[in-house]
């Protein structure tokens, strides 16, 4: 039985999706918890490596079994009690035996939120990046602006961390759209695949663009320059959470 599920987490108290020896990951904690309700070890893939402190809305996995122990629309229930309160599998059907989550993916659409306010709020420590500006039309409007140069299919090496191995940098943006709720600015980026840490590069360059650093204008030759010191600073986890997977 191979299922395909989905997950969401807040990431704070873990290094990341993938098992690193002597780290709290979701992947060790899916796979303990199958453990426990299966009574044997079960194969958890997952679509992405989040890094530590990113959080998810929906996040694609397969679980593959040696037998078919549990009816998929039963695994939520079944692995609730065994996992911790920050994971929740909350929906699960059975697919193919050559479905991959990674592979598979035509787009991911990531949200970064920003708590624009001279007051912090508690309640979202560790859930958002908290700025003390005030983000008022202006800036937003710049934001937007900026934001127009980002879509299409670019090579995007700028607006990626070192210490990355990836040798093909291009990428396709599908949107990049940016609106206030409140005291928040949710940004909402949607692509083909991510660089590493490029959705924090890309937020870090637009509150740049918003505090009048870097100019609309300048995003591309930024792009074209395919070097990362002329980007913006990398934004916190904080604020990042995977918030849809397209197959």
């Amino acid at each position: 039985m191979k299922y395909f599920a989905k997950i969401k987490y807040l990431g704070t108290g873990f290094h990341g999706f993938q098992v690193q020896p002597g780290q709290r990951t979701i992947q060790g904690e899916l796979s303990s918890a199958c453990l426990a309700a299966f009574g044997y070890e079960a194969k958890v893939t997952g679509c992405s490596r989040t890094d530590s402190g990113v959080h998810a809305n929906e996040f694609c996995l397969t679980i593959e079994c040696d037998k078919a122990t549990v009816p998929p629309e039963k695994l939520p229930m079944a692995l609730a009690r065994f996992l911790p309160n920050d994971i929740s599998l909350f929906s699960a059907e059975q697919c193919a035996s050559d479905f991959h989550p990674r592979y598979n993916v035509k787009s991911k659409e990531y949200l970064y939120r920003i708590r624009s306010s001279r007051i912090s709020d508690p309640f979202d420590c560790g859930r958002v990046w908290f700025l003390s500006y005030d983000f008022d039309e202006k800036m937003l409007s710049l934001m937007n602006e900026a934001a127009k140069y980002f879509i299409g299919t670019q090579d995007f090496a700028a607006f990626m961390s070192e210490g990355s191995g990836v040798q093909d940098t291009v990428r396709t943006i599908y949107y990049l759209n940016i609106e206030k709720n409140g005291d928040c600015i949710d940004i909402k980026i949607s692509a083909d695949g991510f660089l590493y840490n490029m959705v924090r590069i890309v937020v870090g360059t637009l509150v740049d663009v918003a505090l009048s650093r870097i100019k609309p204008s300048e995003i591309a030759s930024i792009i074209k320059s395919k070097d990362r010191s002329k980007a913006g600073i990398t934004a916190p986890a904080d604020g990042l959470y995977l918030n849809k997977v397209i197959y």
